[in-house]
């Protein structure tokens, strides 16, 4: 059975709230995020924290896919997202149908995004939750990672994806990894505490790209880094600001 065609009619103001397009407010709205669950299963392996964060930073990059053990699990698929897809994404766009893509809201000529069907599915899940599409999937797909919720100790948008989120474990083995996770989780905590301080007050409020942004500049929380030797928040959002170019 095919899957049930999207509402294409999505508001612009939603979408810019789920894409983390609007500018986050002094202290944020992220919520903290507990590593045990309510039955106590914080039990699967995320792998070890150093190869993680460096592949990670890959797939932000788009020079590898993030590489995420998902077993079972299509949460991050079937809990009410929107994916973009680039006008550069060929082989996606030749395997998406067309009728499913509407013009990407403040983004130029060519960007589009692929709603959820009715049930908050992506429409190219097949009825076992596997992507239909997979070797061809969006960019957004392929950098996804729900393990970065947990290095940074936050809580998804979605509370499936928290319950994953709060299971993972991340093993510190070579020197320096235990640093460096603290340090993610240290850049979750500082970015919205000090909104202010940043350009605009901008900085994320949407738990993924905040999230993200903690692991693209967490060298900046190390020790020794510049937030501990910075002269004030001014430099250290400074610093934050140019680790994230």
């Amino acid at each position: 059975m095919q899957p049930a065609r999207p509402e294409r009619h999505v508001s612009l103001a939603y979408y810019r709230m789920k894409m983390g397009l609007t500018p986050g407010a002094p202290g944020g709205t992220v919520s903290r995020v507990s590593c045990e669950t309510d039955s106590g299963a914080c039990d699967l392996p995320a792998g070890e924290f150093g190869e993680w964060i460096e592949r990670l930073r890959a797939a932000l990059l788009h020079e590898a896919d993030a590489d995420v053990p998902c077993g079972d699990c299509c949460a991050c698929c079937s809990t009410s997202h929107f994916v973009h897809i680039g006008p550069d994404e060929v082989e996606t766009l030749a395997a998406v149908p067309a009728e499913l893509l509407f013009a990407a809201p403040d983004r130029p000529a060519g960007h589009v995004v692929l709603p959820f069907d009715d049930r908050g599915r992506c429409p190219l899940l097949d009825e076992s939750g596997l992507c239909t599409i997979y070797d061809r999937r969006p960019l957004t797909c392929r950098t996804y990672d729900c393990r970065v919720f947990a290095a940074a100790g936050i809580e998804a948008d979605r509370p499936e994806i928290t319950e994953r989120a709060r299971r993972w474990r991340f093993s510190c083995i070579a020197p320096g990894d235990s640093d460096r996770r603290a340090a993610v989780a240290a850049a979750a905590r500082w970015i919205p505490a000090h909104a202010a301080v940043f350009p605009g007050g901008a900085v994320p409020d949407d738990p993924a790209q905040l999230a993200v942004l903690a692991v693209r500049v967490a060298d900046v929380f190390l020790p020794g880094g510049p937030a501990t030797t910075a002269a004030d928040d001014v430099a250290v959002a400074a610093a934050i600001v140019e680790a994230a170019r």
